[in-house]
């Protein structure tokens, strides 16, 4: 009799006929109490049909790294997830825009996120930064690596606690051809763009300009201002009394640069030549 082909936590496997979902659980992992049977959760059990989809979960139990990469891979398809798994991105300053980039490139899989900041976790960030609050005081570095790790262990963290300048930049993110310039002040803003369009010309930056308040969400856009240069933000909208930096523009906001990030990973960003005349 022909056996029937299934996918258990994304990976194909041979079943025989007559199998169910409660001998599949028993068979491969007897300690699941969460059974996802095609989409939805599942607690009788069913006779098991051709090409169905079943994940096995343990309530607080830690995907193995095949796993893990397993189902990221079904959801993004194998191709997409090989480039991401091998990117490298730099963020520049983990505060509303920095943190929030970095949980998104965890999510998606980017295999190594290497991450500068001097600033430690402050209350006033809370209002915006993807921090908690028995995290005050912690250095935003250290903060943000064991928040991605509890969303993603397997993504490879570098970590800097340091102040950016223009000399510890093309060396703190010399193998990180993407960089994410995460930063509050405008003076910083003009540091890193001007030290990587001039001292790394194998490098892209995704920089941000007019966030602030709570203005219309599509006055945020992304634009290419040059070859190696994208620009995030309205590039009016600065922070002032009775208008400042607020989650939900600050959001919009990083994950259009989050957004950005995969797409020029993925080679879907390259410029456009001019046309023969």
């Amino acid at each position: 009799m022909e056996r029937l082909e299934i996918f258990l936590n994304e990976q194909l496997l041979e079943v025989d006929p007559g199998t169910t979902l409660h001998m599949l659980r028993d068979r491969f992992r007897p300690s699941a109490d969460i059974l996802i049977y095609n989409g939805f959760p599942q607690s009788q059990d069913l006779p098991l049909q051709q090409g169905d989809r079943v994940v096995l979960i343990r309530r607080g139990e830690i995907p193995t790294a095949l796993e893990l990469e397993a189902l990221m891979a079904a959801r993004h398809t194998p191709g997409v997830h090989q480039k991401v798994k091998a990117a490298r991105v730099g963020i520049a300053g983990l505060g509303g825009l920095g943190s929030s980039v970095a949980i998104a490139l965890a999510r998606v899989g980017v295999g190594t996120l290497v991450l500068a900041d001097f600033d430690v976790v402050e209350p006033s960030n809370l209002n915006r930064q993807q921090y908690f609050v028995e995290q005050i005081g912690m250095p935003k570095v250290q903060a943000m690596r064991e928040n991605l790790s509890r969303i993603n262990p397997y993504v490879r963290v570098e970590g800097h606690e340091v102040v950016l300048d223009r000399h510890n930049v093309p060396i703190i993110f010399a193998s990180s051809p993407i960089i994410v310039e995460a930063f509050d002040k405008a003076e910083m803003k003009e540091m890193i763009i001007t030290t990587v369009l001039e001292q790394m010309p194998d490098h892209t930056i995704v920089a941000a300009s007019g966030l602030a308040g709570y203005g219309p969400n599509n006055t945020i856009r992304t634009e290419r201002i040059s070859p190696r240069l994208f620009i995030v933000g309205d590039q009016v909208s600065a922070a002032r009394p009775g208008w400042g930096l607020m989650a939900p523009r600050v959001g919009i906001a990083a994950h259009h640069q989050a957004n950005l990030v995969l797409r020029l990973i993925l080679g879907e960003e390259k410029e456009e030549k001019p046309s023969p005349k």
